[in-house]
């Protein structure tokens, strides 16, 4: 199974993220007792959430986050920038 498709987290982990998320914030109010691990839960859970809405929201603008494309635009601008220091000379 594919975690990354085309720069970006494939349907079912954006979702999964968003539910895990979710249960992540929802449950430990529910069962926990402790304020410290409610707080850790209640943290990681909003960061996962977060995670999930923002890779949906790129998707649907069609960006792509994890992409590797800057290499190459790094390297386009690497090689003009040494053409033009042995114009200059």
């Amino acid at each position: 199974m594919r975690i990354i498709d085309s720069g970006n987290f494939t349907r079912p982990i954006r979702i999964g993220l968003f539910v895990v998320g979710a249960l992540l914030i929802y449950l430990p109010t529910q069962y926990v007792r402790s304020p410290i691990a409610w707080g850790i839960c209640f943290f990681v859970g909003l960061l996962l959430m977060a995670l999930g809405g923002f890779t949906s929201w790129a998707n649907t603008l069609g960006l792509k986050p994890f992409d590797n494309s800057y290499k190459q635009a790094r390297q386009t601008y690497q090689a003009k920038d040494d053409n033009q220091g042995n114009q200059n000379e």
